[in-house]
C-alpha cells in the first residue's frame, strides 16, 4: 500500500513521523545551541562529524561545544536546512534508518547570509521503551565554504 494511502493510525507512517522529528528537532537543536539537548537527542547514539566517533550524552555535548562558535545570542548563528529525505522502517526489528541532505546557511552582522556546508547524514533509529531513538549519525560533508565563523579553528575541515 502507498504511504499516501495507509491510514493515519498506520504504525509505519508514525513511526516515519517520528524518525522525520528526530531529524528535524537534530537542526533545531543545533541552531539555538542547546548543545545539552544534543547530548540529550543523541544520548544512546554514535555521532561521527569531521572527527572521530563519539557516543554518550556527556561525550557529544563536549564534542558541539568544543567544535562550533556560539555567539552572543547564543546560537552559532546558522540554520540547518534538511532536504531529500529518505526513511526506511523495520517495525518488526525496532529499527529504521534514513539518509538526507544538508545545507547550513549563516548570517552575522558582518558575514552575509550564504551557505557554508553542505553534505548528507546517514542515520541510524532504534525503538526504545516504546520511543524512538537516534542509534547512529553519520556527518559526511561534500561542499564546505567559509566556516571561519562556525568551526573553532582545530575543528575546521582538511
Amino acid at each position: 500500500m502507498p504511504a499516501s494511502a495507509r491510514p493515519a493510525t498506520d504504525p509505519t507512517a508514525a513511526s516515519h513521523r517520528a524518525v522525520r522529528n528526530l531529524i528535524a528537532r537534530y537542526a533545531e537543536l543545533v541552531d539555538d545551541g542547546d548543545f545539552a539537548g544534543l547530548g540529550a537527542l543523541l544520548a544512546y547514539a554514535t555521532f561521527t562529524g569531521s572527527g572521530e566517533p563519539v557516543h554518550g550524552r556527556e561525550a557529544i555535548e563536549r564534542t558541539f561545544r568544543d567544535t562550533l562558535i556560539v555567539y552572543a545570542d547564543g546560537t552559532p548563528r546558522t540554520q540547518h536546512v534538511t532536504t531529500n529525505l529518505a526513511v526506511e522502517v523495520d517495525e518488526p526489528a525496532g529499527t529504521a534508518v534514513a539518509r538526507s541532505y544538508i545545507t547550513v546557511l549563516q548570517a552575522l552582522p558582518d558575514f552575509p547570509l550564504q551557505p557554508i556546508a553542505a553534505g548528507r547524514y546517514h542515520d541510524r533509529f532504534e525503538l526504545r521503551g516504546g520511543q524512538w531513538q537516534f542509534a547512529e549519525r553519520r556527518v559526511r560533508l561534500t561542499l564546505v565554504g567559509e566556516v571561519s565563523r562556525h568551526l573553532r579553528q582545530a575543528a575546521a575541515p582538511r
